[in-house]
């Protein structure tokens, strides 16, 4: 099995990176498995053995079977939120999180093999979708914080400062109006509207492959949101 990413993951050692290489090649072996033979008839032997460690190995990784199917990179969010904290103070938010989220999907059209099989298996197991969907929705929440963190100007760790004017106490953050703190609307609302342009990108060039760059489908989608969805010319 070869590294998903085709990447190192967020740095560290030797031992890290054998860690990311062996959880990467479980996940691998239990899509490719499930998409052969459907997710419920494989087991976790069976993914060891093609994975080449032991079923006392897998369970150091994933707690149960199913979660070796539900996320194809655990350290893909990490490493996005990292990038997006350490982008240049001059960028945008947007352009700061279209950076941070290019830089990781750069190994995207060598891995769509790998993510066709990933659909695949989830559109036949609603209840692996489920599961995927609320990994997604606790990696869009945890961004969120982040963007909230890279727009306050308090230290890393630490609650974002609400923008000047913006209210405070009890009844801030309630609606609209609300600061741009952890659960502020702008944070919420570009750490999904990104997700949600990462999802576009991937399906638009999916049924394009032939016709377009992934890279330059997925800047024309930023560039969009950059501009503010202006109708196309007809």
């Amino acid at each position: 099995m070869h590294d998903m990413t085709g990447r190192d993951g967020a740095g560290g050692g030797l031992r890290e990176r054998k860690k990311r290489a062996t959880r990467a090649a479980l996940t691998e072996a239990a899509v490719r498995l499930a998409a052969e033979h459907g997710a419920d008839h494989v087991t976790v032997e069976a993914i060891s053995a093609a994975a080449g460690v032991s079923v006392r190995t897998f369970f150091n990784y994933f707690d149960s079977r199913d979660d070796a199917f539900v996320v194809i990179d655990a350290d893909a969010s990490v490493r996005v939120r990292q990038a997006l904290l350490d982008a240049p103070a001059a960028l945008t938010p947007l352009e700061a999180l279209r950076e941070a989220l290019a830089a990781e999907l750069s190994e995207a059209e060598r891995q769509h093999e790998l993510w066709s099989l990933h659909a695949e298996v989830l559109r036949a197991a609603p209840h692996l979708l489920v599961r995927t969907l609320g990994a997604h929705m606790a990696d869009e929440a945890g961004l969120a914080e982040v963007i909230a963190q890279r727009i306050g100007s308090g230290p890393p760790g630490s609650p974002a400062a609400a923008p000047p004017g913006a209210e405070t106490g009890a009844g801030a953050g309630a609606g609209a109006g609300e600061g741009h703190g952890a659960t502020g609307l702008y944070p919420r609302l570009l750490a999904a509207v990104a997700g949600t342009a990462v999802r576009v990108s991937v399906q638009h060039w999916c049924d394009r492959q032939d016709e377009l760059a992934f890279a330059d489908v997925f800047r024309e989608v930023f560039a969009l949101l950059a501009a503010g969805l202006p109708a196309p010319s007809r």
